[in-house]
């Protein structure tokens, strides 16, 4: 049996590999739609921040704080998809899933003079939006509501713009293009379709099309003042901005502790001399979904378990004619979901080659965790547990330790940060940690590099 060894300390479970070597709206603003060619702008970076950064949680809770989020916006995932295939196919009409909340927030600036506000980073959704006045309804947010009124460079979008058409559900109203964006649940943003100066980091970037939400309601979106949609579609930042790639790199969870010096994963917008500068990268192709065109999806041809390659059959992670299975790389859901079928397999597997006892307690909110054996006193305790790779098209992702396994001294577990799901499959963020994330949508290519993301 492969297996890792992996270390206990001091109260605060840290897994190190040892023994593997890895392979690799106000009508006072003029619709403004005469096309002006502006410099594209230069690739920059922007730090994002955890969202349960600061809050003094351990690692094993920021977990489950994030398990409980995934598995909502999973949830949404799976009923916004079978709502969208119960639609009879020969209306020709079709309902793309929109993810909405996330994991991450970044920091951007609004208008001239510019205001400062935190958003949500989605790469499982299309459009940038904001809270606007006058509202009708606006969640409480740590950023203030933008007020179009004070800024010099807000106009209005027409109905006849491509960025209008775009959208999956609009109206043509006097004031402009109106929009609703959806994301299950009850979760939306609704108002009036403008553009605006936006400005990352030192990078300032005029008329960027983006929701200015006079009605915006859901669970989870007060962490921000809105969202940046990442994903495929016309809409999102990447297109807006006409970069052939971007990136993130995340830190590994328990990197929120304040001894660590709070160090902040990273997203790139265009490219970076160092992402091609790793002899470990790993390259596979991205696909793409017409029925679901904003995710980003892998080709998982399979998993392995320790020695063994699991008996996974080829059709379980592929993207069906009626648009549903499929795998998406996701920044904003926490563990990986596997359909069903393979994450049995995975568990069984797990369960088999861990010399540990099953913990059946159900107290952690995980599918599979193990009690840990009695502490010897010495703040230190070792285990053995297999590893896992994933088998994606050219490239076989050897993952350490720390993203697959995490445990906990005080509750005496060690969780799989795995679940199980049915439709779609999601490649969560605890499994990108400590990886450079590299999306070129020029090849329509994803790389991991390994990559310390804290010293970015």
């Amino acid at each position: 049996m492969a297996s890792s060894l992996f270390s206990l300390l001091f109260f605060i479970f840290s897994l190190q590999l040892l023994s593997l070597s890895p392979t690799l709206s106000t009508s006072r603003h003029l619709l403004h739609d005469h096309p002006t060619h502006h410099p594209q702008p230069p690739s920059f970076t922007v730090p994002l921040k955890h969202v349960d950064s600061g809050k003094n949680l351990t690692k094993f809770q920021r977990l489950q704080r994030g398990v409980m989020r995934g598995n909502l916006r999973l949830e949404r995932l799976i009923n916004n998809m079978m709502a969208s295939l119960s639609v009879d196919s020969s209306s020709k009409v079709t309902s793309p899933v929109h993810a909405g909340n996330g994991e991450f927030l970044m920091n951007l600036a609004i208008g001239t003079p510019p205001e400062t506000y935190s958003a949500i980073m989605d790469t499982g959704s299309d459009l940038i939006w904001t809270q606007c006045k006058p509202c009708t309804k606006c969640f409480d947010a740590p950023t203030p509501v933008f007020d179009p009124e004070k800024s010099s460079s807000f106009s209005k979008v027409s109905c006849t713009n491509s960025l209008c058409k775009a959208l999956p559900t609009s109206e043509c109203a006097a004031d402009g293009c109106e929009y609703l964006y959806s994301y299950g649940d009850y979760s939306s943003s609704q108002g009036i379709l403008a553009k605006e100066t936006f400005t990352f980091d030192k990078v300032t970037v005029p008329e960027l099309g983006f929701g200015c939400g006079e009605d915006n309601e859901g669970s989870g979106f007060d962490q921000g003042g809105g969202l940046v949609g990442l994903g495929r579609g016309p809409l999102s930042l990447v297109s807006q901005l006409k970069k052939s790639k971007f990136s993130y790199c995340l830190t590994s969870i328990d990197d929120d502790d304040p001894s660590s010096g709070n160090p902040t994963s990273t997203l790139v917008m265009g490219s970076l001399v160092s992402q091609i500068s790793n002899d470990s990268v790993l390259t596979t192709p991205l696909l793409k979904n017409p029925s679901q065109p904003s995710f980003y999806y892998l080709s998982l041809q399979g998993i392995s378990v320790g020695k063994v390659d699991l008996p996974i059959k080829k059709s379980t992670f592929a993207i069906n004619a009626d648009g549903s299975g499929g795998l998406i790389i996701d920044s904003g859901t926490t563990i990986t979901y596997l359909e069903e079928s393979a994450f049995e397999l995975v568990k069984k597997e797990f369960v088999s080659q861990t010399k540990l006892k099953v913990d059946n307690s159900d107290s952690t909110g995980l599918d599979l965790c193990f009690e840990l054996p009695e502490n010897d006193g010495s703040g230190e305790m070792k285990i053995e547990i297999p590893k896992l790779v994933f088998h994606f098209e050219d490239a076989k992702l050897d993952l350490p330790g720390e993203n697959y396994m995490i445990g906990d001294l005080n509750a005496g577990v060690v969780c799989l940060a795995m679940g199980s799901s049915s439709g779609i499959s999601i490649f969560g963020n605890i499994q990108q940690q400590n990886m450079m994330v590299v999306h070129d949508l020029d090849k329509e290519t994803l790389s991991f590099i390994p990559t310390k993301c804290d010293q970015l």
